[in-house]
């Protein structure tokens, strides 16, 4: 921490700063190339550097991301790496399919088309849909536990009314389910809503807005202050929640390989594969880790980047755990 340094010198550098800051970056989700160029004028880079992230053939296509992000300046590319075919043996998806993976870890698409062929070879992997929603979960809080109590003896009463008000707001989304949980004088509900082909957290969050809303007009029992989301639903963190219950969606899948291609593909044995399980798993409870499955993160980091979805909830998926036999 000091590197060299005095007590003394390092509280000097880690003392708040009063100077005016530098220039604001010219902030909004609009984007045209005026509006781009002044961001680029904010900073103090060589032109080359603005090349490889924003070069000219890409900006007649640059409106195209003004609902993704906000204070654009460029395109940051990442390599796309093929893996597969994966059999597919599923309720909905069946067949051969290949994956798009995009990354920078050198031998990630590698280990993925490999273990997609091994699977494949031996007949596919079969998958089963048991559960889909994307979840929010207000809370509210009240003066005494009482109040509490008495908000959710009017919640229960009232809850289609809620699905109403929630459903209003979206043609695809639906309320699947409300759960409530007291915890001394808060309230935590947990709505769970179908959202269709879409991810759905902002549909999600929008249509529970909504249904707070209606809660707060309606309610004879007023809370001193809430939340549209209080941190329960497990939302991008790995938790309890989502591995219990669904974040999006759970699914299980199961493959039998042969013991013969195991050995001539992945170059070991299924007892070898069965001793490590176990020594990790050990390892894995030892250090605390939620799920010891093994580590996935990355090739689904690498999917989700390569098909635009939001790979900040790579911590809900990691958080699940297989069976093997």
């Amino acid at each position: 921490m000091l590197n060299g340094q005095s007590a003394t010198e390092l509280s000097q550098r880690l003392e708040p700063s009063w100077d005016a800051p530098a220039a604001k970056v010219s902030s909004g989700a609009h984007i045209t190339p005026e509006i781009v160029e002044r961001r680029w004028k904010r900073l103090p880079l060589p032109p080359e550097v603005r090349e490889p992230l924003l070069p000219p053939e890409d900006l007649p296509n640059i409106t195209t991301y003004q609902h993704n992000i906000e204070n654009f300046i460029g395109i940051a590319k990442v390599p796309l790496g093929l893996a597969g075919p994966l059999r597919v043996n599923g309720l909905f998806a069946k067949g051969d399919y290949y994956l798009p993976l995009a990354t920078t870890e050198a031998a990630l698409v590698a280990s993925y088309h490999r273990g997609a062929c091994l699977l494949s070879q031996a007949g596919g992997c079969s998958a089963m849909l048991l559960a889909e929603g994307v979840s929010r979960s207000p809370g509210f809080a009240f003066a005494t536990a009482r109040d509490a109590g008495l908000f959710v003896a009017w919640l229960t009463e009232n809850l289609d009314a809620i699905r109403q008000a929630a459903e209003a707001t979206t043609h695809h989304g639906q309320l699947s389910d409300l759960r409530i949980t007291i915890e001394g004088n808060h309230v935590y509900l947990l709505l769970d809503f179908y959202t269709g082909d879409a991810s759905g957290q902002n549909m999600a969050t929008i249509a529970t807005e909504a249904a707070c809303r209606l809660i707060i007009e309606r309610t004879p029992v007023q809370p001193e202050y809430f939340f549209v989301e209080a941190n329960m639903s497990g939302d991008k963190k790995a938790s309890a929640q989502s591995f219990l219950s669904v974040r999006g969606k759970k699914v299980t899948a199961e493959a039998v390989i042969p013991a013969e291609l195991v050995e001539q593909m992945l170059h070991t044995s299924p007892a070898k594969m069965v001793d490590y399980w176990r020594m990790s798993a050990m390892g894995g409870v030892l250090s605390g880790t939620i799920g010891v499955q093994g580590h996935y993160a990355n090739g689904l980091a690498a999917l989700y980047l390569a098909c635009g979805q939001d790979i900040a909830c790579i911590a809900e998926s990691a958080s699940a755990s297989p069976a093997s036999r």
